[in-house]
């Protein structure tokens, strides 16, 4: 067993069955997402459209590629035809652009609205009030080839754990309360994705169903 597929194993053993791993996968090699691959491992997740293109092209083919960074609107159709999960929609222009691409491509793209609850400028995503006043709108109804399945968001880069908590809660009861106004009937809403290598145990607690982790998997990347 390799350092990669050890450090996999002991993380997975660590997680709820309700809790899905994204192996953060962004500046490292293809041989290491293989080793992981090997392992068992079958969700990655990159923030770069070009370098996922180019380890989609060498890499298995029943392999899960999740975009977890900020998408541009340019680049979605580059992506399309095979993206399994975007995480981070962070404005209504990308939401239509992503569902324009999917109407191209005969599927309708999974995707996590990315909410603003870290206190950083920083950060991208909808502030709660503006997410829900989106929703509120019913303009996402008519989105035909994007499909609404959850809420992503990032917390605060600090070591404060009862702040780090605060947001995951705050993000966890938003998309219960999302769930309940304009999703009720549709199982297909059922994502919250938030948790990294730094705090994904606060997460787990606090109603994580993906927790995306890159440094305890691979080590330090390499940029």
């Amino acid at each position: 067993m390799t350092k990669i597929q050890k450090a996999l194993h002991e993380i997975i053993q660590e997680l709820p069955p309700q809790t899905g791993l994204v192996a953060v996968s962004k500046f490292h090699t293809a041989e290491s997402i293989q080793e992981a691959y090997d392992a068992g491992q079958r969700i990655f997740g990159e923030s770069y459209v070009k370098e996922l293109q180019q380890k989609h092209e060498i890499l298995p083919a029943d392999i899960e590629w999740h975009f977890i960074g900020h998408l541009q609107t340019n680049k979605v159709k580059y992506i399309a035809p095979y993206i399994s999960l975007i995480h981070a929609v962070d404005t209504p222009k990308l939401l239509n652009e992503i569902s324009k691409q999917g109407i191209k491509c005969g599927r309708q793209i999974p995707c996590l609205l990315e909410l603003h609850v870290a206190k950083e400028e920083t950060k991208y995503g909808f502030t709660p009030q503006e997410c829900m006043d989106y929703l509120a709108s019913g303009e996402w109804k008519n989105l035909k080839g994007a499909l609404i399945s959850g809420i992503m968001c990032m917390a605060s880069n600090v070591d404060n754990r009862e702040q780090i908590a605060h947001e995951f809660e705050e993000a966890y009861q938003f998309f219960h309360q999302v769930k309940d106004r304009f999703f009720h009937d549709n199982d297909s809403f059922c994502i919250r994705s938030w948790g990294m290598s730094d705090d994904y145990p606060i997460a787990i607690e606090h109603g994580s169903t993906f927790v995306r982790i890159g440094t305890r998997i691979f080590g330090q990347r390499l940029y």
